[in-house]
Formats: structure tokens, C-alpha cells, sequence
């Protein structure tokens, strides 16, 4: 591990559109990281793996070594049951059976709502907290899975006190009665499933501390692409998660222009291209070429870690500020954007349903808002100290 960075641990989460290419700049990015010194796991937690083909190689539901200072991991849904919730739902589904809930009903029930997500937080919360490794990159699902998987805990809370609301003592009571029928401890059940929350929490805020995590969002220049990454940066920040780099991936060069039938197309990247300096200039952007060809092997993955970061570290945080945010206001609500270098008086802003376009000038800003916005209208906007104010009002 490099001595500037000694101590300090890092978790970098990709994400994007499904087919964007964010397994392959994940593993890039994993791959650079080891090669600099940083002992490193990649794990996927994307139900379709395809980590496995990117690295060339077999990988299982366990960390396994792929070279020095890297190891890779898929995770697998049922072995992380197992490992993770197979008691757990057991002693659910016994509960709730004994309350006289007829069978289909108590199996819907103890099925706790993200299980698949909430073992692949817990394989990351193990890591987290052990000695074995400085840098972990996960390869997300793509994006509203991802937003899932972050917002977890809080979702999980809530099914424990709300769906679930046995207090600590009262279920202890009905555990003794269970118990005598049953022969389960389900008091022991009901502790133990508390401490997996806890564990959620914990890694919550690991994950919302933008000195320890940050999302790496992968884009294409293509339209559908953008408007979903708009809309997944949105939601982050607003999630309070750090995205710290906008990664646009799979550019074709501009020599095939000499290609018959390649001009609209690449007209229209430079169009696209244009939209995403646009619509992430608060953040750091990089470039990645289309190698046209298929990229799996740890030699074209190194080719991809040296477009990305050239010399650069690529587990430095990039960028820590929070682009916007909003915050509520009596009736009302309050989007802050930061917005340096710019003047009031040149400022236009319009709105077209969920997004929200700033023009300065010859520049266009694009943001996407969340979709309960669209009940209120923009009532007016103030420009101080570099922060755009936007307020909104019930219609």
C-alpha cells in the first residue's frame, strides 16, 4: 500500500445503466489499485455476474486471489442466505406460523424484503471491518438496484419496527412460549437479527462518509443512457452518497468518420458528449475509447485502468462536495445547487416535468428532480457565493 494513503481505507461503487460497461471499468479500476500497492477486493454484487468474464477467470461466493493484492468475488444470492439469513427466516417463519398465520402467508413474510442486497451489504460490512484489504470496489447492479441497495437499511428499519413490531421484551415473552413447542430460542433469534441490522446501519454510514466511499457513475454518450445517469446522480446526492467521478465510457474515435454511415452517428456523440460536460460539470469527468473489441483479460483491463487514470491514483477521492441538495422549508422546498463562476443576471432557468434546465449564457445545465417535485411549482431562485437557490411550492 502506497505510504500516503497508509491506514486509510477505501470503498469505490460502480454503477450505470445495465450494459454501460461499469464491470469492466470496476475491475480496471481494482486492477490499478493492487498494481499501485493497494491490497484490493472486487466483488459483484450484480445478479448477472459477468466480473468472472471481465478478470478471464472462475471466481466463487468467496473472495478468491486473482493476482498479487487483488481478489475478486461474486456474490452469490443462496450461499449469502445461508450464510447470512437461513436461521433468521427460520425463526420468522416459526413466529409467525405459531401466531396462527396460514403457511403461504408466514413463508411472504419471512422473506425479509432485500434479502439479496442486504447479504451482499453484509459481505461488505465483514470486509470493511477486517484487516484483509485498503480498497474495496463493488460492482453494483445497475442503477435503481443500486438505489435499492444503498437505501437498505433505512427500508429494513422500518420492516423491523413497523411490519415487524415485536419489542425487545415482549418478544422475549413470546419466545419462552415458542420455545416450550418448539424447542427454538427465538428470543437468541430475534437479538441476533437486531445485531444484522445494526450491522446494515453501520455500513450505512461507511457508505454515506464521502472521506471513506464514493460512487463512480459510468455513462455512454447516448441519450436514454444520460437521462437515467441524470436521474441516478440526482437520487445520490440526495441520498447524501458521494459520487466523486462521472466515468463515460466506449467512445468511438473520430477517424471513423471516414467510414461511410459513421458521420450521424458520431454527430450525434459529440452532441451527447457535449449534453454529459453539461450535466456533470460540478464533477470530474473521464474518457474512456471504444477498443472495438470484446474487453475481458487483465491486459485489456490494464489498457482501460491506464485511459481512465493515466498515472493518477485511482482510489483518491475526487471529489467531496456535495453538488446539490434539497431541504425542506416550512411549506416549502429549498434546491441548493452549487454553481461557481456565474452571475445572477445571466442566469435562465426552465422547467420541462422532471428536470430542470439552467442556461448561462451559451451553457446549459441539466439536473433531473425527484419525482415528488412535481406536485410543486418554481416559485423563484436566488444567486449567492457561488449556490444557486431554487424554491418550490405546492401547486
Amino acid at each position: 500500500m502506497s505510504t500516503d494513503h497508509a491506514g486509510k481505507k477505501r470503498i469505490l461503487l460502480f454503477t450505470g445503466k445495465g450494459g454501460v460497461g461499469k464491470t469492466t471499468c470496476a475491475a480496471a479500476t481494482a486492477l490499478a489499485a493492487a498494481r499501485r500497492g493497494y491490497r484490493t477486493l472486487i466483488m459483484s454484487s450484480d445478479p448477472a455476474h459477468s466480473l468472472s468474464d471481465a478478470l478471464d477467470r472462475p471466481l466463487g461466493p468467496e473472495p478468491v486471489p486473482v493476482e498479487e493484492n487483488l481478489h475478486a468475488q461474486e456474490v452469490d444470492l443462496y450461499y449469502s442466505m445461508k450464510k447470512y439469513w437461513h436461521n433468521i427466516r427460520e425463526l420468522l417463519l416459526t413466529v409467525f406460523k405459531w401466531q396462527g398465520i396460514n403457511q403461504i402467508a408466514a413463508e411472504e413474510l419471512a422473506a425479509i424484503p432485500g434479502m439479496s442486497e442486504g447479504s451482499a451489504l453484509l459481505w461488505l460490512e465483514q470486509f470493511y471491518n477486517s484487516d484483509d484489504y485498503d480498497v474495496i470496489i463493488v460492482d453494483s447492479a445497475p442503477t435503481g438496484e443500486t438505489l435499492t441497495f444503498l437505501s437498505l437499511p433505512q427500508v429494513t428499519e422500518w420492516w423491523l419496527t413497523k411490519a415487524f413490531p415485536f419489542q425487545n421484551l415482549i418478544f422475549q415473552t413470546v419466545g419462552f412460549g415458542v420455545r416450550a413447542t418448539t424447542g427454538i430460542p427465538l428470543d437468541k433469534g430475534y437479538k441476533e437479527l437486531k445485531m444484522l441490522f445494526k450491522k446494515l446501519r453501520v455500513i450505512h454510514d461507511v457508505l454515506s462518509n464521502p472521506a471513506i466511499s464514493s460512487v463512480r457513475l459510468v455513462v455512454n454518450p447516448e441519450k436514454m443512457v444520460i437521462e437515467e445517469g441524470r436521474r441516478a446522480f440526482a437520487y445520490l446526492q440526495l441520498y447524501g452518497y458521494g459520487v466523486d467521478a462521472v466515468i463515460v465510457n466506449r467512445i468511438f474515435p473520430e477517424s471513423l468518420r471516414k467510414v461511410p454511415g459513421w458521420e450521424k452517428y458520431l454527430d450525434a456523440q459529440t452532441h451527447y458528449l457535449q449534453e454529459i460536460d453539461d450535466s456533470f460539470s460540478a464533477i470530474p469527468r473521464f474518457k474512456v475509447p471504444h477498443l472495438q473489441q470484446e474487453v475481458f483479460g487483465l491486459e485489456l483491463l490494464e489498457d482501460i485502468a491506464r485511459h481512465l487514470y493515466g498515472d493518477s491514483n485511482p482510489v483518491e477521492v475526487l471529489y467531496a462536495e456535495k453538488a446539490f441538495a434539497i431541504d425542506k422549508d416550512g411549506d416549502r422546498y429549498v434546491l441548493t445547487i452549487h454553481l461557481p463562476f456565474l452571475e445572477e443576471k445571466d442566469i435562465r432557468i426552465h422547467r420541462f416535468g422532471d428536470q430542470l434546465t439552467i442556461q448561462v449564457h451559451n451553457q446549459r445545465r441539466i439536473f433531473s428532480l425527484p419525482h415528488f417535485l412535481q406536485y410543486y411549482y418554481l416559485k423563484e431562485y436566488t444567486y449567492t457565493n457561488d449556490r444557486l437557490e431554487i424554491v418550490f411550492v405546492e401547486k
